[in-house]
């Protein structure tokens, strides 16, 4: 076929450990707006794999047709995902993103695209300046964010700034790995807008893990699951075919956590006590004169758009951000700054975020990096006991992740990765648990054990809740309270 970019006939993938259940036969033609969707681990990221020739096919079963442009996936086929949009320097934003005087560590958008251009101008480019795709840059609004570090972006920006990254190739195919991952309503939104006008001019597909997820503009499902890849079929066709579908069943009723830990908060019943916070960076105001008290008990929802605090919020809980030192702020009873230490504070708190997400990458059984939230380390530093071990594996077998075990957390899916990150939070059954959007990445059918599972374990009335996400729909029955935060205010 004359139109068709990418065809696989009986494709099996030369080394043995990245091969799907059957081989593959699947073809992407010229024009499509494909969504690949299944569970956590089903097998979508092995088939991304798969068509950007990450796990090259044995003999001649993978064909391309770019026309002119070569025949080769490494100059035609962008795949972003936005676990990297700092490039290699998430440990470092992780460590400096609350500190102003740090800012300038981080490159430009003007520079990051540049340095873009500038590594795959002679694959795809003749001889020029000028940047390709100006009109959609332009739609992406990268020129009036060009001269703006990167570390300040909000979400949505980032994800703009790394879509026009790929667009300086000029790409044939562009895949984006879960796009609407912590975006606010409006941001997702903008998204969309964005991204069904460049399914216009290049061929592109969405991953995700949600049916809700997939846009109105796509042409194409591929359902994706057990290491089977179905036969495309339409959108229309695939949301009949789910109707009705939530994927909750009977065995919700059987999910038992393990032995919770009575509470060992110092005494009294605030855990968090906010006085007139104002957290500024530069010339931009975070928060200004907040006042916040959560009692032992409560479960709060943080709400609010992508840039009003929410983060910066958490770190001043977290103990993280040097500026809470000059804020009046009590963490457990406790006034910052008297001397007590991070570690201290932290031993309380179980904590997951899309930050641990992007800067954890140890090369450890995920059994080990579930153990790990017990020490608070990145990393495995110190090998769990005996007992330590079964209490880990009685978190994985609640949250459904027993069969993550003994593998390799780098291996997991990114879906899989997150998950196991979710239990890290629970393992030394914490006094506050933070949640920050929790369900990043997880199927509906993790999605629904987990909020179970928080609401069984908020039943303590000992343990306190904060959790943020931007989906109204992923918060437990047990929220009381609500803290939403405005942008610029």
């Amino acid at each position: 076929m004359a139109n068709t970019l990418i065809k696989i006939t009986n494709g099996v993938t030369r080394h043995p450990d990245y091969r799907l259940a059957s081989p593959l036969n699947f073809e992407l033609a010229k024009g499509e707006s494909m969504a690949i969707c299944g569970p956590n681990g089903g097998g979508k990221s092995l088939f991304v794999d798969i068509l950007t020739g990450a796990h090259p096919l044995l003999g001649d079963a993978m064909k391309y047709d770019f026309g002119t442009l070569g025949n080769k996936a490494a100059n035609n086929v962008r795949l972003v995902t936005f676990r990297d949009v700092y490039g290699g320097n998430e440990p470092a934003y992780y460590q400096q993103r609350w500190n102003q005087a740090d800012e300038q560590v981080f490159p430009m958008v003007n520079e990051v695209l540049q340095q873009a251009f500038n590594a795959w101008q002679p694959a795809n480019h003749a001889s020029t300046d000028e940047w390709p795709n100006q009109e959609l840059l332009n739609d992406l609004g990268i020129f009036e964010h060009a001269e703006k570090p990167i570390n300040l972006l909000s979400s949505g920006e980032l994800r703009r700034m790394q879509l026009a990254k790929m667009l300086m190739s000029s790409p044939q195919v562009l895949i984006v790995d879960n796009p609407y991952i912590g975006l606010d309503k409006d941001a997702r939104l903008m998204l969309t807008r964005v991204l069904e006008k460049l399914s216009k001019s290049i061929t592109l597909v969405l991953v995700v893990s949600r049916k809700q997820d997939i846009p109105a503009f796509i042409n194409k499902v591929v359902w994706v699951e057990n290491k089977l890849v179905e036969s495309p079929i339409s959108l229309q066709q695939f949301l009949s075919e789910c109707a009705g579908n939530d994927e909750r069943n009977d065995e919700m009723a059987t999910w038992a956590l393990p032995q919770i830990n009575e509470s060992v908060t110092a005494d009294g019943a605030d855990v968090i006590d906010f006085r007139n916070i104002h957290i500024q960076y530069g010339k931009r105001t975070i928060l200004h004169n907040l006042n916040w008290n959560v009692k032992r008990g409560e479960h709060w929802a943080l709400m609010g758009e992508n840039g009003a605090g929410k983060s910066t919020l958490l770190s001043l809980v977290c103990a993280d951000n040097p500026q809470g030192y000059a804020c009046d702020i009590r963490l457990f009873g406790n006034k910052r700054g008297q001397g007590e230490s991070i570690w201290e504070i932290k031993k309380h708190i179980g904590y997951v975020s899309p930050e641990i997400f992007s800067t954890y990458r140890r090369p450890l059984p995920a059994i080990d990096i579930v153990a790990s939230g017990m020490h608070d380390t990145i990393g495995l530093y110190k090998r769990p006991s005996a007992t330590e071990r079964e209490q880990c594996m009685e978190w994985m077998e609640a949250f459904g992740a027993a069969h993550l075990a003994e593998r390799n957390y780098m291996h997991l899916s990114s879906g899989e990765q997150r998950l196991v990150l979710l239990v890290r939070a629970f393992v030394k059954c914490p006094d506050l648990l933070i949640l920050d959007e929790p369900f990043h990445g997880l199927d509906n059918r993790y999605r629904l054990r987990a909020q179970a599972l928080i609401d069984r374990y908020m039943q303590n009335p000992s343990k306190t809740l904060i959790m943020v996400t931007h989906y109204e729909e992923e918060l437990p029955q047990c929220i009381d309270h609500t803290l939403k935060l405005k942008k610029n205010q």
